[in-house]
Formats: structure tokens, sequence, C-alpha cells
């Protein structure tokens, strides 16, 4: 008489398992949230001219220099082409190019490369660091005048939030 029993109770256990773990669902992924609207939708409007780029660059420089940072600075036009870079007295040498990468990423994705850092840092989204051409360390601002991308300005030297602060006393310049 055991036998049954025992089958009716591993039933029983089996069927709790079950209904246990379909009650155990996680929480839907934050990545299948549809917006509304398209974020970080700015057009990209006529490239900055050289003359601003480099006042955007004595900008960042002398608030790098206030600070007593040395810096690599780079600004780029609204398609991401290379229109003027510093590298300050002492800045290290492997923050050229990453100054450089800093201004093409804000430019191309049209935001802040601080987007991409929190993206990773702060929401566990590794799947940003599979898409091309993107950094994800703050110090990478676009530059928007007019509801348009004329480009972006993009800082390297220090830790990210120097090289976040040094761009964005520069890039308050556009209105």
């Amino acid at each position: 008489m055991r036998g049954p029993s025992i089958i009716r109770a591993a039933a029983a256990v089996a069927l709790l398992m079950v209904t246990t773990a379909g009650a155990q669902q996680t929480a839907p992924s934050p990545l299948d949230a549809v917006p509304e609207k398209m974020p970080f939708s700015e057009p990209y409007g006529a490239p900055i001219t050289a003359q601003r780029a480099q006042s955007l660059i004595q900008a960042a420089a002398a608030e790098a220099t206030k600070r007593g940072w040395a810096m690599n600075i780079a600004v780029v036009d609204s398609g991401a082409n290379l229109v003027a870079f510093l590298r300050m007295d002492g800045a290290q040498l492997a923050s050229i190019s990453i100054a450089e990468h800093k201004a093409r990423t804000a430019a191309k994705f049209r935001r802040p490369t601080k987007t991409f850092e929190k993206a990773i840092q702060e929401s566990d989204y590794k799947y940003i660091a599979t898409l091309d051409d993107v950094v994800a360390s703050r110090g990478g601002i676009p530059l928007i005048e007019n509801g348009k991308v004329i480009g972006a300005i993009g800082c390297s030297g220090g830790t990210g939030s120097q090289d976040e602060a040094v761009c964005s006393a520069a890039a308050a310049m556009i209105k």
C-alpha cells in the first residue's frame, strides 16, 4: 500500500515544483522596452568650422590649465572627422587616440560617451561593448547647436570625470 501513496506524494512534489518555478519568472528585461520616441535623434547639421573648433580647444585647455590637468583635446565635425586637436604639454601619449575616439563616438552616436559608461557600469548592458566605434568612458560630448549635431569634443588624460569636466566647459560655449 505504501507504493501508490509514495507515487502520489512524488507527483504532488513535482507539480508543486513546476508551479513554483512558473511563479518565480523573472521581471521583463528593460532591453525589451519599446520607447515611444527615438532617443538621441537630433539631426546632423553643418559641420563645425575650424575656427570654432579651435576656440573650443582653447576653452578646454584653459579649464584644464586652471585645474592643473594635462589633457589631450579633440574636436570632430558632424561627420566625426577630426577638425582640431591639442596635446597639452605633459599629457600622456596613450590618451591622444582616446580623446579622438571619444569625440568620434559622441558625434556618431549623438550622445555623451558617459551614456555608454552608465549602460555598462550601472545597467550591466554588456552588449554595448560589441558596438562598433564605442568608447564607454566619459569625456566625449556632442556639440548641438539649434537642435543639430555640428560635431563633438573629446578629452582624455585624466580620470573620466576630469575628462568630462574639461569637455563640458568647452561644450558650454555652443548655444
